[in-house]
């Protein structure tokens, strides 16, 4: 997935890590070509990234990431269809690390807080 990394909205950058965009480019693929169903795959991948937005705008509206606890609750979660989006405030700036499956096991995200 080409694009642009950084986004600017209200307050706050947004910033897709490399990683977080191999996630996306992988959920794509799995259901556009495993799964056969290229429409559903399009409307999954637009779905997440109006929720990026979403967090761009007032990213302390969702939750804390339960795995990834820390005093000043930098790390936060929420889900979009059955994906869960995991991202990190930092100043006045949004990083979204992954995007994984919602039934995965919570080692995966406690993975997340190395990504740059």
């Amino acid at each position: 997935m080409a694009g642009k990394k950084e986004k600017t909205s209200g307050a706050y950058t947004l910033r897709i890590t490399e990683n977080a965009y191999q996630h996306l480019d992988d959920i794509a693929e799995y259901l556009a070509y495993i799964k056969h169903q290229p429409l559903n795959a399009i409307k999954v991948i637009d779905a997440i990234f109006l929720v990026f937005e979403r967090i761009a705008n007032n990213p302390y509206q969702f939750k804390e990431c339960e795995e990834l606890k820390t005093t000043d609750k930098i790390y936060r979660i929420v889900s979009c269809k059955n994906w869960l989006i995991i991202y990190k405030i930092a100043k006045n700036k949004v990083i979204v690390l992954g995007v994984i499956y919602g039934k995965r096991h919570p080692k995966k995200i406690k993975k997340l807080r190395k990504v740059q």
